[in-house]
């Protein structure tokens, strides 16, 4: 593979690519010799940044059907170099790091870093790679660095090979959240006549059923999904698709339970459910524990761009700030980092997709974790005679809102031209009557519109990593969304370089959505 080809499979701070045949279109690109490559140029990476001649790598993988085969292959760049690898088999991500502070598992064999193989929710034939050492997830810096040395690095061949040794760790994963809720509560059993239902979408998120849930006394009838298969029959393991919400939802009213859980592939985000069967996710996951932290001691909530004016106001009645900061979870994480550095206070980090990342937890975006925390608030809330989301209720909620990604046009220099386009729309915007730009913005250009002109805001920004120009939008009345996106087409029509034919047809939808509301009224005055 040539260094162009290594450099395409770089994702933010992952690796990720194709590892299994049979979609049309779309070749092998993450092969076993580039992860093979892939994995010694990360022992050589670790090499310059421990001062060790040899380091030993954990290597764990989610339930995709491509995972052993990688995994063989990871551990043999590992050992054919003269390095040794733990295999932990069937892991989370979080779980990957977690044993790199964990000295009592790694007492007879520790390790310098570790590699999870895993592509969160991407669909069954992807995979990748993400990396830790002791000091945390890698960044994308770091990564370019080890797809650079695994292109053009040339390894030297060892004395001898590496030793691999396997060894789980899984199981004393789970018993550290079951500890941490019994510390917390003072009770062996607090969720005890609580019934808890949990979608594990066939990933790695199963283990939490029977190693966490039942030992904490929970009955968890109803819950699905569990066996990891990496097909995934049933749906996407993702908290942010919705046939796998409605999916956790309808589970939930089925079993009659008191909470759901739901958890992305390998566990590093998750979303929850109201014993009503309600999304417990994006800006209710947020100010959900949010509350929680806030009652604990008032800091800074740091968040990703698209999250609710709403969910602003809400962290402020509790006595917090709400930092609207870029998307990107190392983004979000990177801040909070930084701003405790500063000496804010600030104890967490969480993006609407549902990964979230504690000060108490190293900044780990840990989807098992969050939801450790939210069962110790439920065990707490149902000794007081309450319920978990009554601290939420008086969360305002946006009346409408949508994201319509717009495509750039093939060949054409799409970074430039975004670029382009959003120093436009903020100069536009900056002489509008009825919309103003965003104070306090750190992604893209945000506009707030008036009452009469929409009542809510736009976001135009660049993705992370595509050709696209992402617009969010959010309105607090009922047609305000037709009135923004309305604004928005007639400025980015004039764009040859920009497909806008999606925020057409939103405009349409939204148009068609008010007419029917406009109906059912008539309707409802004559009746």
């Amino acid at each position: 593979m040539t260094l162009q080809e290594y450099l395409e499979l770089k994702n933010g701070s992952d690796i990720r690519g194709v590892a299994t045949d049979g979609v049309e279109n779309e070749p092998v690109t993450l092969t076993t010799e580039a992860v093979e490559n892939i994995a010694k140029a990360f022992c050589v990476w670790l090499i310059s940044h421990t001062g060790k001649t040899r380091v030993r790598v954990a290597v764990g993988y989610d339930s995709r059907i491509s995972a052993p085969a990688l995994c063989d292959a990871v551990v043999k760049g590992i050992t054919s170099t003269g390095h040794d690898a733990v295999v932990t088999g069937l892991s989370t991500t979080p779980s990957m790091f977690m044993l790199l502070k964990d000295e009592a598992w790694a007492e007879d064999a520790p390790c310098q870093g570790s590699i999870m193989i895993t592509a969160s929710h991407l669909p069954f034939h992807r995979n990748g790679l993400k990396f830790f050492s002791v000091n945390g997830g890698l960044e994308s810096s770091d990564v370019g660095e080890i797809l650079n040395l695994a292109a053009t690095y040339r390894f030297a061949e060892p004395f001898e090979f590496g030793e691999t040794l396997e060894k789980p760790y899984l199981e004393t994963y789970a018993a550290a959240l079951v500890a941490k809720v019994r510390e917390a509560t003072g009770d062996e059993t607090p969720l005890a006549g609580k019934k808890i239902v949990v979608d594990a979408g066939n990933g790695a998120g199963g283990f939490f059923v029977d190693k966490v849930l039942q030992v904490l006394g929970a009955n968890t009838d109803g819950s699905q999904f569990l066996e990891p298969d990496g097909t995934f029959p049933n749906h996407i393991p993702n908290p942010e698709n919705k046939d796998a919400m409605r999916s956790v939802c309808e589970a939930v009213k089925a079993a009659k339970a008191d909470f759901g859980i739901i958890f992305d592939t390998d566990v590093d985000r998750a979303g929850a459910v109201d014993k009503n069967g309600a999304e417990i996710n994006r800006n209710r996951l947020i100010a959900l524990i949010s509350a929680i932290l806030l009652e604990e001691q008032k800091g800074t909530i740091v968040t990703d761009s698209v999250t609710s004016d709403g969910l602003a106001k809400f962290i402020a009645a509790r006595g917090g700030k709400h930092h609207r900061f870029k998307r990107g979870y190392k983004n979000v994480i990177n801040e909070a980092i930084r701003l405790n550095a500063m000496g804010e206070y600030t104890p967490i980090a969480i993006e609407t997709s549902g990964h979230a990342a504690l000060l108490e937890n190293y900044f780990l975006d840990d989807g098992a974790y969050l939801i450790t925390r939210l069962l110790i608030a439920l065990a707490k809330a149902a000794k007081a005679g309450k319920e978990l989301t009554d601290v939420i209720a008086d969360l305002e909620l946006p009346a409408e809102e949508k994201e319509v990604r717009l495509r750039f046009v093939p060949d054409c220099d799409f970074k430039t031209m975004g670029a382009g386009i959003l120093k436009d729309f903020l100069a536009y915007a900056e002489h509008l009557s009825y919309a103003k730009p965003a104070p306090d913005n750190y992604e893209g250009c945000r506009i707030c519109y008036d009452e009469r002109h929409g009542n809510g805001w736009a976001l135009l920004r660049m993705s992370l990593h595509e050709p696209i120009l992402p617009i969010n939008l959010e309105s607090s009345v009922c047609g305000g969304l037709l009135k923004i996106a309305k604004d928005l087409y007639y400025f980015l029509k004039k764009y040859p370089c920009l497909d806008v034919t999606p925020l057409q047809n939103a405009i349409e939808a939204e148009r068609q959505k008010l007419l029917e509301e406009v109906k059912n009224a008539k309707d409802r005055f004559l009746f």
